[in-house]
């Protein structure tokens, strides 16, 4: 059963779309430069598909654009800053506490995972590093074959171009700061 597109997915799927449309970038100019398939990329623009942080990173550098331009939802006039940059999907949210950071290196994000629920249920990969601190809860961040059980005030630094995954592994809400560094 397919699932249900919510207004963030549309809103993200429409903004890559425009920015790769405006600077007149193939399909396959852009897979090439981030490693996802071109059917993977249509989904995204569809709406069929949202892609978590690493990849809207890797999508918005192939792009030259800020990648808080994705995040950022011009339907709300936030009362914060921040709480125009947040996107909910099926079983996190993630909120960027960089905006406005183009051609920056470090990204900060408040990623927000609901109780037993993978952070997207696939496998990321990106180039560069990353640091988790959880801020609250009890998750599991598996790199490689590697699992590491993190808790409220553990933290985490790998090396993002190994495949890794997170998730909630407690019964209640988990918060983390992660800090992802792209060279």
């Amino acid at each position: 059963m397919p699932r249900k597109k919510t207004d963030n997915q549309i809103t993200i799927g429409k903004k890559i779309k425009k920015a790769r449309t405006a600077k007149k970038m193939a399909y396959d100019q852009v897979a090439n430069e981030t490693g996802f398939s071109v059917d993977y990329l249509k989904e995204v623009e569809s709406g069929k598909t949202t892609p978590p942080v690493g990849t809207l990173l890797q999508i918005a550098r192939a792009l030259e654009i800020d990648s808080g331009i994705l995040l950022k939802n011009d339907e709300t006039k936030a009362k914060s800053r921040v709480k125009a940059y947040t996107k909910r999907t099926d079983n996190y949210a993630y909120t960027t506490l960089t905006p406005g950071a183009e051609n920056k290196h470090l990204k900060a994000f408040l990623v927000t995972i609901d109780p037993m629920q993978d952070h997207g249920g696939v496998g990321y990969q990106h180039e560069g590093e990353e640091f988790n601190y959880v801020l609250a809860g009890t998750v599991e961040v598996k790199i490689g074959d590697h699992a590491n059980k993190l808790k409220t005030g553990d933290s985490l630094h790998f090396n993002s171009g190994i495949t890794h995954n997170l998730r909630n592994v407690g019964k209640d809400e988990a918060r983390l700061l992660v800090v992802i560094y792209g060279p």
